[in-house]
């Protein structure tokens, strides 16, 4: 059994493609074109449910056509609509930050190296210039830099990423209005 710790979201299929089965992919993350990996990962009915790639083809750099092994018609792959993809998170272990999607940290904690914990990471921002982690702890968000350069390190057996962010960064919440 798949589980939730062991995957992480990179898209998701939209509807159907042609006759023959394909499905229209957008995705956040090419890892499944740069890694080892002939499979995907679907979240259907609650279960993690791994799917054989038989071909795909890029369309744009956040769309791609897809054919899953077995899905041979337009009516197989309707069931695909609006489906949540996933890819195996130990196949990206010897990857860098930089060779990740943002995405693929939700769910690791955030420390600082001045500061200690931050809290977990449950969501990633992209609706800003700045890209943008959510950190959640003691039930309050935390917005901090998806930035490579405030990285220092990342323990993706621990699910832990240490930051070393600018001095000031995390005080400005605390800045009360006059």
């Amino acid at each position: 059994m798949i589980r939730k710790e062991e995957v992480y979201k990179i898209g998701l299929f939209n509807k159907p493609h042609g006759i023959h089965g394909e499905l229209s992919f957008t995705f956040t993350d090419d890892i499944f074109d740069r890694a080892d990996c002939d499979y995907l990962i679907c979240q259907l009915d609650g279960i993690f449910v791994p799917f054989f790639i038989e071909e795909y083809r890029f369309r744009s750099d956040s769309t791609a056509l897809i054919k899953l092994e077995g899905i041979d018609t337009t009516e197989r792959a309707r069931m695909f609509t609006n489906v949540e993809v996933y890819f195996p998170a130990r196949f990206v272990e010897e990857a860098t930050p930089g060779d990740l999607s943002w995405d693929f940290f939700v769910g690791f904690r955030m420390e600082d190296v001045q500061h200690g914990a931050l809290g977990e990471i449950v969501d990633v921002d992209t609706t800003t210039v700045n890209t943008l982690f959510v950190v959640e702890k003691d039930g309050e968000e935390l917005l901090v830099p998806a930035q490579e350069a405030f990285i220092v390190g990342v323990d993706q057996e621990q699910k832990l990423v240490t930051v070393d962010l600018p001095e000031g960064l995390l005080s400005l919440d605390e800045v009360e209005e006059v």
